[in-house]
């Protein structure tokens, strides 16, 4: 067991918004407070970066803070049931309690960028071409290796499986922050393709999911598990995850229209990393409504500020009772498959 402090858990620590929820909670949190962060990748080189990322930050940015600042981390693919499996197991078996948990999950299944379609949609509509990009070209019909929806599998199934497995640790104050989106209408889920594998835009329906999940589940947890669950969403900003479909002359493009979007007034296009991370971290540190969604907003000048919106619940039970069978099944597939995750 580690020693006595704050737990926080941030999943896609290795994200741009992962990475700006960890800056920006040691930022905002007492300077007093002890906090181990654990990081969570695929991938032990991305851990090492990461970790060096934040300790380079908390000493040249927070020179104040007196409380000391530990890592610790977890190798978990969150597509893989057996990696969150044994994930939830290694937290257990180190922390007494969790008391922050985002989750930052990001799964997409893009095959490129429609660019004629791009340029069209920017002529036509500006800030509609860069705040619902329709011209993303995402695969339709992609399979975890366990057998569900790729993107189902890893934004909302898995996470919820992993909240499900670490319940005891979060019981009793934890809190559980989901990173929705801007995207998440819901036109783009069908309640006959819950697994998003006939869904043309998967991600917006993990999305939609995310929403509806936290909205059926949120009173039952703190009636039952003292647990607080929170849906926000970042709004625009630089993602990491799409560079590989950009040059140098389109990335650069993309933020030049992010910053003509916001001067012309929209309030979701934070830009930065750090902007775009206010609503998760007011939520884990802050009292937030919970029958709300929360989203990261800034002004012409880019000074961020909190928003909130209602969020349509149609369906959310639906939604739950299929997520909670799910779990039941591959609890009972999975009853006696326990490994290490850190054997590399």
């Amino acid at each position: 067991m580690t020693r006595e402090g704050k737990v926080a858990v941030i999943t896609g620590t290795n994200s741009n918004l992962g990475l700006n929820i960890a800056y920006r909670l040691l930022s905002e949190i007492d300077s007093s407070t002890n906090i181990t962060i654990v990081v969570t990748s695929r991938t032990l080189p991305r851990v090492k970066e990461v970790i060096t990322a934040i300790r380079d930050f908390c000493r040249e940015k927070l020179p104040q803070r007196t409380g000391w600042l530990e890592f610790d981390y977890l190798l978990v693919d969150f597509t893989d049931n057996v990696s969150i499996l044994n994930a939830g197991e290694e937290l257990r078996k180190k922390f007494l309690h969790i008391d922050y948990l985002f989750i930052n999950a990001a799964q997409g299944c893009y095959d490129g960028i429609d660019w004629i379609k791009a340029c069209k949609c920017i002529c036509t509509n500006l800030l509609d071409a860069v705040t619902y990009p329709t011209y993303k070209i995402q695969a339709v019909g992609r399979q975890s290796k366990d057998g569900l929806g790729l993107v189902f599998h890893g934004n909302v199934f898995g996470p919820y499986y992993f909240i499900h497995r670490i319940k005891s640790l979060l019981s009793g104050g934890g809190r559980i922050i989901w990173i929705s989106s801007v995207m998440s209408k819901s036109k783009y889920l069908s309640f006959d393709d819950l697994d998003l594998l006939k869904s043309p835009e998967p991600y917006e329906g993990s999305k939609r999911l995310v929403d509806l999940l936290h909205t059926g589940t949120y009173k039952s947890l703190r009636a039952q598990d003292d647990i607080f669950s929170y849906v926000v969403h970042p709004g625009i900003f630089t993602s990491f995850s799409f560079f590989q479909y950009l040059n140098f002359l389109t990335y650069y493009g993309m933020l030049i229209l992010f910053y003509i979007a916001r001067f012309l007034g929209s309030v979701i296009h934070n830009i930065s990393g750090y902007t775009a991370a206010n609503a998760p971290v007011a939520a884990a540190l802050q009292d937030l409504a919970q029958d709300k969604k929360h989203a990261s907003l800034s002004d012409r000048s880019g000074h961020g500020y909190l928003g909130v919106s209602d969020i349509d619940p149609s369906g959310c039970e639906d939604v739950v009772a299929y997520l909670d069978k799910l779990v039941e099944e591959w609890d009972e597939a999975l009853k006696n498959q326990i490994a290490p995750t850190r054997k590399i």
